[in-house]
């Protein structure tokens, strides 16, 4: 203790000293159970997932939800539906909020318990910490001049989990400004963070494979803004030198309100359309290369335009995930968006989800289930 810190304590009345210490004893114990509670939910016996198309997996959405207990009920679930792949966010400003100052607590949450469970876990890398970016941006704004610093994050994170995490998406839908801070949608600047990126990862883990595109389905025409056509956007990626580096092609696949069997066609959004972007890979010479659809889904909110009937989301789940297995030899997985989340969102966006937040099966879990263990009906 320095004497000017104990000079300070010394001059504290009687009173106001007892308010200190029993404050910096209730914060100590607060802590204390925060750290107890977190190691309260024991891992478990290792598991493995029972099912008959090893290629099913949905994204579990656990970014925000802080009871350990759930991270695990959720990951439990999603084996017991019989899905070995998942696909969960990583916020690199919940990760490092301050530079240099990694806090993985909840991640090794996420990691271990998905481990446990016998599931194999895509990261998907993004959100930009405040110190990263410019005041009054968005977390989606990155600057070229932080890329490095946003390939150390990953790296980071590639080296910890080495062993645990596999596969890594580089961001999410850079073909919208949205996605994209705002900024005009620029595939060449996305290509540029790659070339910063992926080798920085590949010396930290040369087994983690890197994920590239997540584009998001759109018609957007050439030269129009703020979009950019998923299409387009992959064949400027491949115009601008990335082939070297991603290790595979992340694809979102939504159905909206079509059938997963509706043939493909550059003016429509449906789940095939995933072929075409498959098609422009082999082109471009990319035909070694696997992908993963990472996003897809269909939702059925009884008031929205691009809705289907419960009963039609559930077949079209089950026929997409065949359909997947079936014909798609290139792709690893069908990811589902979403398995649960934290909360309500209370908006179309919950009939994406194959549970409620109370932890209740909805029939298209159910459903999912009974397809993937024939054997148990």
């Amino acid at each position: 203790m320095t004497p000017l810190v104990r000079h300070r304590i010394q001059s504290l009345t009687p009173r106001t000293l007892t308010i200190l210490i029993i404050s910096i004893v209730g914060i100590t114990l607060v802590i204390a159970v925060l750290y107890e509670y977190r190691d309260s939910v024991p891992l478990g016996p290792q598991q493995t997932v029972q099912t008959i198309n090893p290629k099913m997996g949905v994204h579990t959405r656990l970014t925000d939800e802080v009871e350990p207990w759930k991270i695990k009920r959720t990951l439990e679930m999603v084996r017991e539906m019989g899905a070995p792949w998942i696909v969960e966010y990583f916020p690199w400003a919940y990760v490092e909020e301050k530079q240099g100052s990694y806090n993985w607590v909840h991640a090794d949450l996420v990691v271990d318990h998905a481990n446990r469970q016998g599931l194999t876990l895509i990261a998907r890398m993004g959100f930009v910490p405040e110190w990263a970016r410019p005041k009054g941006t968005t977390a989606l704004y990155l600057n070229n001049d932080h890329f490095e610093d946003f390939g150390r994050f990953a790296a980071t994170f590639a080296k910890r989990y080495a062993g645990k995490v596999k596969y890594m998406v580089i961001w999410n839908e850079p073909n919208l400004s949205l996605e994209w801070g705002y900024q005009p949608v620029d595939p060449a600047k996305y290509v540029a963070m790659l070339r910063v990126v992926y080798p920085m990862v590949k010396a930290a883990n040369p087994e983690m494979q890197i994920l590239a595109g997540a584009l998001a389905p759109t018609l957007a025409s050439p030269g129009s803004a703020p979009n950019m056509g998923d299409l387009d956007y992959l064949q400027r990626m491949y115009d601008d030198g990335a082939a070297p580096y991603f290790d595979a092609l992340a694809i979102h696949a939504y159905g909206w309100h079509s059938e997963p069997d509706e043939p493909p066609a550059k003016n429509v959004v449906n789940f095939r359309r995933a072929e075409l972007l498959r098609a422009l890979m082999v082109t471009n010479g990319d035909a070694q290369k696997p992908a993963i659809i990472t996003e897809a889904g269909w939702n059925d909110h009884p008031r929205w335009t691009r809705a289907v009937r419960p009963s039609q989301r559930i077949a079209y789940t089950i026929r997409a995930y065949q359909i997947t297995q079936q014909e798609w030899p290139w792709a690893l997985a069908v990811c589902f968006w979403a398995f649960r989340y934290p909360w309500d969102a209370k908006s179309y966006q919950d009939y994406f989800t194959f549970v409620r937040t109370d932890f209740e099966p909805k029939p298209i879990y159910q459903e999912v289930e009974r397809y993937a263990h024939p054997s148990a009906k």
